[in-house]
């Protein structure tokens, strides 16, 4: 088997435990070739956290579940100095918290503080985190897929404008068809009779990695690079595309986000399995990677226009490379 077979197999192991969710599925898949972190939001009970899981059956790799909570604290998920004595002497070790994982679930990510909000993001943006003045690397396979509810607002600290942006993509879960959602309620009765799940297939990191450099070399056209950079810059100057355009964006999208734009668009040409990148592998990643990135304005949120609206709008408006 090929690396995009193997991560075909993934897909169709973790779609055989997460039904009707199919797109979310691969926008996961998508964050994990393109080495991101993932933001999933949703209603309760759509599956979120059972995604995440899912994926890290099938994986060979550790998961790690923080359940955020208000009284959180940032050694809680980092680790600490701890005090330990060895032949008679007191000596001070460092304990990992629970970041120092492969596959870490952030579970409403929305309800710690922000000191803990703060550690985390170190941990996403560097890769390390650092503890009484020593730093401590993380694992070369790390991935934070944090989820959030968007309709409980008690006890909740919304995400600083910095640690939305370290989010690769930002995915939305809706609910599934009825048809999908009868195949639930029968899988979830088997799973009861069931000891425990059967989890055969296993995929190794090497294979992740593999597929990553395989994304690298996927060729970009100069053409598609203008048509990118075109596009963020149209978050940023949106008047000088359409008036409304202007009226309901504040503030437009960072370099970060036509980084990742780039690497999600030669991501998912890859599963596609194209050796270069088309401008419908930018436009079929370009709501999950900005939705999250743009500040829409006062006149925006009062006419009930969302993110994605802005981006369809933006869409039509932008032209596509000649």
């Amino acid at each position: 088997m090929s690396t995009l077979d193997d991560i075909k197999a993934l897909h169709a192991s973790v779609a055989e435990g997460v039904l009707g969710q199919d797109a979310v599925i691969r926008q996961v898949l998508l964050g994990l070739l393109a080495n991101g972190h993932l933001l999933l939001e949703s209603l309760p009970g759509l599956a979120k956290t059972r995604t995440v899981k899912a994926l890290a059956r099938h994986l060979d790799a550790q998961m790690s579940r923080i359940q955020f909570t208000p009284d959180l604290l940032p050694s809680d998920i980092t680790g600490a100095e701890v005090l330990h004595q060895a032949n008679g002497q007191n000596q001070i070790q460092f304990q990992p918290g629970p970041l120092f994982g492969n596959l870490i679930l952030a579970d409403e990510i929305n309800r710690a503080p922000a000191k803990v909000q703060a550690a985390l993001l170190e941990a996403m943006e560097e890769r390390q985190i650092t503890v009484a003045g020593k730093s401590h690397v993380l694992p070369p396979l790390f991935i934070v897929i944090a989820t959030q509810n968007p309709i409980e607002q008690e006890g909740t600290y919304p995400l600083p404008e910095a640690q939305m942006d370290r989010f690769l993509m930002k995915v939305l879960l809706d609910y599934p068809k009825p048809e999908d959602e009868a195949q639930v309620l029968r899988l979830l009765r088997n799973e009861e009779q069931a000891a425990e799940l059967a989890s055969a297939f296993k995929l190794g990191q090497q294979v992740i990695f593999a597929a990553r450099e395989e994304v690298a070399a996927i060729s970009v056209a100069p053409a598609i690079d203008r048509y990118l950079i075109d596009l963020i810059n149209a978050t940023r100057h949106p008047a000088d595309y359409d008036a409304d355009l202007g009226r309901w964006i504040n503030i437009g999208a960072s370099p970060r986000g036509g980084i990742g734009l780039d690497r999600c668009a030669r991501a998912d040409a890859w599963l596609k399995g194209q050796t270069f990148v088309t401008p419908d592998n930018v436009r079929a990643v370009l709501h999950p990677v900005l939705r999250h990135r743009l500040q829409l304005s006062y006149d925006a949120v009062a006419d009930g226009i969302s993110a994605d609206a802005v981006l369809d709008r933006l869409q039509e408006k932008v032209a596509l490379p000649a």
